[in-house]
């Protein structure tokens, strides 16, 4: 039967962020990331950056206009935050960020996405399962199933690619890192326990730099003095839009949608990428690119219509007020929506 969404079981903790602006910020932030395949694609050919050394400037851009987002917004009543939490959450963010980037540089683009992108809804559909009880109707299972499908498609439209065993092992590593982010977040949001998307962004972010710049420091984290303009446009743009905007958009929407469900509408990524390509980069649109692109947004419909069909079945809480919390056990408060959305 279809699966109901975990839903907080007192006023409290119920999100503030609804089923729909939640598919709406996952969709956008899905987008806006497969931007950023194209703006590291433009940066290898000229800024002299590695892989760590552009995850270290991308997560470094990103916790600096988070923080200065958060100084300039009217305060807001503290709420605990967990440590471990948010190291968790910025090592799965570090894996999931220099393992692609190295990926792509190992195996190329196409093979890096479609592993990584095929891969993270098996394991998130798994481990949901297991771990929170996530149950997936017969058209989220045709859905799931259609995802892989619609990406090695994509690849096959894509032409020929260089394949590596390394490149490969790196995507999947990378996809394990994106499954345990989703699946942390959407654990957090079915308790009434996540923090604001936009700390969470930032915290992790700031995690992020720090454990990649020793390594980015060895790799070689100053770009070429030729074109620095350039190079300093596109790191500016790969900060704010696909990183920035985007995660915290991600991280509000994740809080309320099922994990396997916000795997799947993920994929739009490889969507946007393959737009950009053909549109920006001059590849050539062929029938398999349009008919894997096509199999993806019906899986991503399919998931989305389902999503929004359980929301409006799920029983609302009753309105009750809430008794004061002891100061040793601080009543759960809701996720508020992102503040850059």
């Amino acid at each position: 039967m279809p699966l109901t969404p975990i839903r907080p079981a007192s006023p409290q903790a119920r999100p503030a962020l609804s089923v729909g602006r939640g598919l709406l910020s996952v969709v956008f932030a899905a987008t806006a990331w497969g931007t950023a395949g194209a703006a590291a694609a433009l940066l290898y050919r000229g800024s002299g950056l590695g892989p760590l050394g552009l995850t270290f400037w991308r997560a470094a851009g990103g916790f600096v206009l988070l923080l200065a987002v958060r100084l300039l917004r009217p305060r807001r009543p503290a709420r605990p935050r967990s440590v471990l939490r948010v190291l968790t959450t910025g090592a799965g963010l570090t894996l999931f960020q220099a393992a692609y980037f190295c990926a792509v540089k190992s195996t190329g683009l196409a093979v890096a996405t479609v592993v990584t992108l095929g891969a993270g809804p098996v394991m998130i559909a798994l481990a949901a399962r297991l771990a929170m009880g996530e149950r997936l109707g017969r058209g989220g299972v045709v859905a799931v199933a259609g995802a892989p499908a619609g990406l090695a498609v994509l690849v096959v439209g894509g032409g020929p690619a260089a394949e590596s065993t390394a490149g490969v092992l790196l995507a999947v590593l990378s996809a394990a890192g994106y499954a345990g982010i989703t699946l942390l977040t959407r654990w957090h949001g079915s308790r009434g326990t996540a923090g604001d998307p936009l700390d969470t962004a930032l915290w992790s972010f700031g995690v992020c730099a720090l454990a990649l710049l020793p390594a980015a420091l060895g790799e070689g984290i100053a770009p070429d003095a030729t074109g620095l303009g350039r190079t300093v446009l596109l790191l500016g743009y790969l900060a704010v839009v696909p990183t920035a905007l985007a995660y915290a958009l991600y991280f509000a929407g994740a809080a309320v949608l099922r994990a396997a469900t916000v795997s799947v509408v993920a994929l739009i990524e490889p969507v946007s990428a393959a737009a950009l390509a053909v549109l920006l980069l001059g590849e050539r649109l062929t029938a398999a690119t349009l008919a894997g692109t096509v199999i993806l947004l019906a899986a991503v419909a399919a998931l989305a219509c389902q999503e929004a069909a359980a929301g409006r079945a799920a029983p609302a809480a009753p309105v009750s007020t809430p008794a004061p919390a002891s100061p040793s056990t601080p009543a759960p408060a809701p996720v508020p929506a992102a503040d850059v959305d």
